[in-house]
């Protein structure tokens, strides 16, 4: 199984930028120091008392120049509002640079209020994400091409870099709700699952039913899926359960208020229930969370949770999230992350750095 460490370069209140960033780097050099095999940036906007995140690509490429092993992916970039051709050149450039080492995560954002400040319209996302993704491809397979769409249209262009990896860094894509899961199976991707909305539970029929797409298209293999998920691991049950307790609740809180904001807005799908998911998880416990949503516990705790999610769903990889919320204290976060290192990882075959 692949370990991956995601971060969202977490700015709580009170904390400054220059904060929020050295402590975000020095976690993502951590995660490589002790043996994860790849770190994971999101992509978030106009999140004053949440991220500082917004450049993921960026960062990826500081990244690629002060790390030497660990893969560096993004979960995920918004492609509807980046403009095609430039955001191929950057992640082609970032892949230069890292030799190699890039993951492409990609999605559309299930919050408005990122399309809103760039005067983009929510109900155009879907459209908007499928036109991005083919020129995507095209600029980086293609000397030269041309393309004429809804939103773009350019004339025998040439894109340059191409990226180090042929044909191109792995693409992923994230599935939230149930139709998209086989849509992208069919389509051919792996996908990056969640359940900052959902439970654990409901994942298992949408997996199955992205692999039964994937299979059924003609794809080799079975479709590769990989969890982003909540982590915590402390040395002990009591603090694994209360050091993050206040950083997970305000996380979901938070979402929850801007789920059930969005639900009337523009492009919000009355069959994602954005209002009814946003309330409940207003009203959500903290023992609920525990069992449907998170992975706490000491290292053996943490384990075998997951070895028995992993078996359920058939993953091949997590993005671990240790600090949801981003009010953890550092310590613990830092503890947790040699924990999942030094005594998890090697229960999955994995290697960590001595």
């Amino acid at each position: 199984m692949e370990f991956g460490l995601f971060t969202e370069f977490q700015s709580s209140a009170g904390r400054t930028d220059t904060a929020a960033f050295d402590e975000s780097i020095a976690q993502m050099k951590a995660a490589e120091d002790y043996g994860f095999d790849a770190v994971w940036l999101g992509e978030l906007h106009f999140q004053k008392d949440r991220s500082v995140l917004a450049a993921p690509l960026t960062v990826a490429a500081a990244l690629a120049m002060t790390t030497r092993r660990v893969k560096i992916g993004i979960a995920v970039q918004v492609l509807p509002l980046s403009h095609p051709l430039r955001l191929a050149e950057d992640v082609a450039t970032v892949d230069q640079l890292s030799k190699g080492r890039l993951d492409f995560g990609v999605g559309r954002s299930g919050l408005p209020g990122h399309y809103q400040g760039f005067n983009i319209p929510y109900g155009e996302s879907r459209e908007r994400f499928l036109e991005t993704l083919e020129i995507l491809k095209a600029a980086w397979t293609q000397e030269r091409f041309s393309h004429k769409g809804q939103y773009f249209e350019f004339n025998d262009v040439c894109v340059m870099p191409k990226p180090h990896q042929r044909p191109h860094p792995p693409i992923r894509v994230a599935a939230t709700s149930p139709d998209t899961f086989p849509s992208i199976g069919a389509q051919g991707f792996d996908i990056f699952a969640a359940v900052r909305i959902g439970t654990l539970a409901e994942l298992a029929p949408n997996i199955a039913a992205y692999r039964a797409a994937y299979t059924q298209a003609g794809h080799p293999g079975k479709g590769q899926v990989f969890l982003r998920v909540p982590v915590y691991i402390a040395d002990d049950m009591s603090r694994a359960i209360e050091e993050p307790q206040a950083s997970i609740m305000q996380f979901y809180r938070q979402l929850g208020e801007q789920l059930e904001a969005s639900a009337s807005q523009a492009g919000a799908r009355a069959v994602e229930q954005r209002d009814v998911r946003g309330r409940r998880l207003q009203e959500i416990t903290f023992d609920e969370v525990l069992r449907d949503k998170v992975i706490v516990g000491t290292p053996d705790v943490v384990t075998q949770r997951l070895k028995t999610i992993s078996d359920d769903l058939g993953l091949d990889g997590i993005l671990a999230e240790l600090n949801s919320g981003g009010v953890t204290p550092r310590a613990g976060v830092m503890r947790a992350l040699q924990l999942l290192c030094k005594e998890v990882m090697p229960s999955f075959n994995a290697s960590p750095a001595a």
